[in-house]
């Protein structure tokens, strides 16, 4: 069954399973999925499902409806797609039709201030660190992940070997470490 994550921020704030023909995302309560933002109208967009298929549809909103970066009126979502509405991305999930090269990946982080939060993994590249102390980025490719050392005098450890800007494939339950946080790589 098709899903919806919601995210802001790349943190996952809900999930959502579309078990409805018509699913209702907006700003007002009544609303399937609500998200309480001024970026989003009341009436926002509706996920219709027809059959196997999910469609996103914009209500004429006032800020647009984004599918993986571009404005849509009405376009049918694939599994991996990434709808963008304000601040807040929903990735469109459907296992049953996702084929034999999706690689779903979560960065769970497990100390500091940023400790219990999930960042699931849908861009081809994920960037993690901050400016000026250790970045990395994390590739999304056809067989899986790899994080590589962009920049900062203290590279990335995978499970406690340095890595380079070469990057470095990672497996399910590895453990990262940037610039003192730590956090765990979770493969589905």
């Amino acid at each position: 069954m098709p899903k919806m994550i919601i995210s802001l921020d790349g943190a996952v704030l809900k999930e959502v399973q579309l078990t409805k023909d018509r699913t209702s995302l907006g700003r007002r309560p009544y609303n399937d999925i609500v998200i309480d933002n001024m970026a989003v109208s009341g009436e926002h967009a509706v996920v219709q499902m027809s059959g196997a298929e999910g469609y996103i549809e914009d209500l004429n909103s006032t800020n647009g409806t984004y599918v993986n970066g571009k404005t849509v009126k009405k376009q049918q979502l694939h599994h991996g797609d990434t709808v963008e509405i304000g601040k807040y991305k929903l990735q469109y999930v459907d296992e049953a039709n996702a084929g034999e090269s999706a690689v779903n990946g979560t960065i769970k982080v497990m100390s500091g201030a940023a400790a219990g939060r999930e960042m699931a993994l849908v861009k081809p590249v994920t960037t993690l660190g901050k400016a000026g102390v250790s970045i990395a980025t994390i590739t999304r490719g056809v067989r899986g992940f790899a994080l590589a050392h962009v920049e900062g005098d203290t590279p990335p450890r995978v499970n406690g070997t340095a890595v380079g800007r070469e990057g470095v494939a990672l497996r399910d339950g590895d453990q990262l470490e940037l610039a003192g946080t730590q956090m765990q790589f979770v493969q589905r």
